[in-house]
């Protein structure tokens, strides 16, 4: 079964960068769409990032779309979010999660999530 760790999280000043890993464990994660996700403190989870399985698409919400990227190494079985231009508002509980199918489909594999806290 695969298993998903993410790491990376901290505290950052506004304006600064991060950069959250997702390692797969259990099952080689080429087969694997990951998204990112991102939960707030009293607001819905939303989607942040996803990349195909075979990293030639990528998917950023617009929030994100000029600060983040999103990349993948299948050798190393990780998938990355590079994250610049932090605003407070990124502040949320970052998890990576995996999809069998692709990025507009249900994710089943869930990581623990990672803290991003971002001050002004």
């Amino acid at each position: 079964q695969l298993q998903l760790a993410e790491s990376g999280g901290g505290l950052v000043q506004a304006g600064g960068s991060l950069r959250l890993s997702c390692v797969a464990s259990g099952v080689p994660l080429n087969h694997y769409a990951i998204g990112w996700f991102r939960q707030a403190p009293g607001k819905e989870r939303e989607a942040v990032a996803c990349i195909g399985s075979s990293g030639g698409d990528t998917d950023l919400a617009d929030s994100v779309k000029d600060r983040f990227t999103i990349a993948r190494n299948n050798v190393e079985n990780t998938i990355y979010l590079q994250m610049s231009g932090l605003k407070p508002e990124d502040t949320a509980i970052y998890t990576c999660a995996a999809s069998g199918i692709g990025c507009r489909f249900d994710f089943i594999y869930w990581g623990q999530g990672t803290q991003v806290t971002v001050s002004s």
